[in-house]
């Protein structure tokens, strides 16, 4: 298991997520069954709008958390996510606070793209 998700973390430095790699990710922590398709899709073609990375992840992270994009495993899927997108980019981040983030971010049922940007680039050091 650990293997794919460190390939998937290699991969992910070089291109921008496509759904089926959010997907087979997801596989890893659960089946990777679609309850909310529509949202993924969107959340992936926002990548293509915008060259800020931290505003990519966040589409992706808020159809994660705040849309429930799959069955289960919606909040270790975000996080292995957020993750890739550290690493591609070279940075170190505090997991305590990444845990928190995550938390913060489904209790509050927080969905606006900016505020989210902000919150992800608050776990980087």
């Amino acid at each position: 298991m650990f293997r794919k998700i460190y390939i998937f973390l290699r991969i992910s430095v070089y291109k921008l997520l496509t759904a089926t790699d959010v997907i087979d990710l997801n596989k890893e922590f659960h089946n990777g069954k679609l309850v909310n398709q529509a949202s993924l899709e969107f959340a992936i073609s926002c990548q293509y709008k915008t060259k800020n990375w931290l505003e990519q992840l966040s589409y992706i992270i808020r159809s994660l958390l705040i849309d429930h994009v799959f069955e289960d495993a919606n909040k270790r899927t975000a996080v292995a996510v957020i993750l890739a997108y550290f690493k591609g980019h070279k940075l170190n981040y505090d997991p305590y606070r990444l845990d928190d983030l995550v938390i913060l971010i489904t209790k509050k049922n927080i969905n606006d793209i900016k505020k989210l940007g902000r919150l992800i680039k608050n776990v980087i050091r």
